[in-house]
């Protein structure tokens, strides 16, 4: 069983920075994309970032300059360095990763994490 776990989430006031970290652990044979999604009361889960195993990234516009996603590939985790945070940007944020099991017949799948917590205060 794989799961996701994320840490890194808190209050903080407009213009500072945070770092949210998630840590895949279990049975993994492989682990391609991994991203960061949101989910802001009311609306919909959006894309924040994504990375793949090469290390390629995409961004939401909205964060493009703001936002750094990077990865760990030897201890399966990702990272979002949030700076310069806006009101706008609070939400739950999730972790999700594209990942392949151990196991001859196992098939790659998304596995999401619990969300944290992130407020960004005006």
């Amino acid at each position: 069983q794989v799961r996701l776990v994320e840490s890194g989430g808190g209050l903080v006031q407009a213009g500072e920075s945070l770092r949210l970290s998630c840590a895949a652990s279990g049975s993994i044979f492989s682990i391609n994309t991994m991203a960061w999604y949101r989910q802001a009361p009311g609306k919909q889960r959006e894309l924040v970032a994504a990375i793949t195993s090469g290390g390629s990234t995409n961004y939401a516009d909205s964060v493009k300059g703001r936002f750094t996603i990077s990865r760990d590939n030897g201890r399966n985790t990702v990272y979002l360095q949030m700076n310069s945070l806006k009101p706008e940007d609070t939400a739950v944020y999730y972790c999700c990763a594209d990942v392949k099991p151990l196991g001859a017949w196992s098939l790659a799948t998304d596995i999401w994490g619990q969300g944290t917590q992130v407020t960004g205060s005006s």
